[in-house]
């Protein structure tokens, strides 16, 4: 995989969010541009590798901020993702190609060995005999018979029962304050490496694709509408293009996980995941239009 450098700006304290506020589905081109914008930050330069085995924690840590406290054994779907490591990227800190690269030398405090975030997709019907991926779905059924429609419901066990549609799962993770401009790379990058992969005869054309979105919720208050906060500011895109989703709360989960991450006035924001079925052949507009706006707002 050829490495996709970018320069981002990461946010530099934590009192600095993106402004991804979402009071409806209808908002003005203006207002979407500014949902990518951010704030100003230190430069720093990224980029998509490879995952390789030393990057097994890393993955995990990305998985568990997406999947937090299921009951998914998020080792073995690591292993996976490094096992299948011609399609995905893990997003590092960019170091000289001329440093040394073993994997024994390697120093893990160094943050060019961090694993800031992840973007790949696993085939869900080709790796139905991993443990962890019956525990996913085992996971998305329970909180679909509570919190879906019957619709809804029906057409999430379309995509992942009946057997004649295939679903990937799109992994879209990384830490929280760097900004939406790294998820252009690295999803082109995804479906680049997915066409190759194909051409290969390996499996991964898709039907449809099971995505997971972290967001948080102030409730209304008076003529005030509720407000939405996603933690990658880009996947509020993702959710207009899809053909199905539901949400349900975290915050029992992650009560504990959020301390310090939010300031005290966001005390109030409550935690939650969206999660969406997304037609496949919707992916690469989707991903055109997240391009467009991270460069208008580039270019103001």
């Amino acid at each position: 995989m050829s490495n996709k450098k970018v320069k981002v700006e990461a946010e530099d304290d934590e009192d600095r969010r993106m402004d991804t506020k979402s009071d409806s589905d209808d908002s003005s081109d203006e207002e979407n541009e500014e949902a990518v914008e951010g704030d100003e930050g230190i430069t720093v330069d990224f980029e998509g590798r490879n995952p390789i085995d030393p990057d097994l924690d890393g993955i995990k840590q990305m998985l568990g901020q997406l999947f937090v406290k299921a009951h998914i054994d998020l080792s073995e779907m690591a292993s996976a993702i490094i096992g299948q490591n011609y399609v995905g990227s893990v997003l590092k800190q960019s170091y000289n190609d001329d440093e040394e690269d073993d994997d024994e030398d390697m120093d893990m405090d160094d943050p060019c060995q961090v694993v800031f975030g992840v973007t790949t997709v696993i085939n869900l019907r080709n790796k139905q005999d991993l443990n962890s991926i019956r525990q996913l779905q085992k996971m998305i059924f329970e909180k679909a018979e509570k919190y879906a429609t019957e619709l809804v419901l029906q057409q999430f066990r379309e995509a992942l029962e009946s057997g004649n549609k295939t679903t990937g799962l799109l992994i879209n993770e990384r830490f929280i304050n760097i900004p939406a401009a790294v998820s252009v790379p690295m999803c082109e990058n995804l479906l680049n490496e997915m066409e190759r992969a194909r051409s290969k005869g390996m499996p991964y054309s898709f039907d449809y694709y099971l995505m997971f979105v972290k967001y948080y919720q102030q409730a209304a208050s008076g003529d005030k509408p509720a407000e939405v906060i996603y933690s990658n500011d880009e996947e509020e895109y993702f959710i207009k293009e899809s053909l199905a989703s539901f949400d349900y709360s975290v915050q029992k989960e992650t009560t504990t996980a959020l301390a310090g991450q939010w300031q005290k006035k966001d005390e109030e924001l409550q935690p939650f995941r969206k999660v969406l079925l997304i037609e496949a052949s919707k992916l690469p507009g989707i991903i055109t239009t997240i391009k467009n706006l991270v460069s208008s707002a580039a270019n103001k």
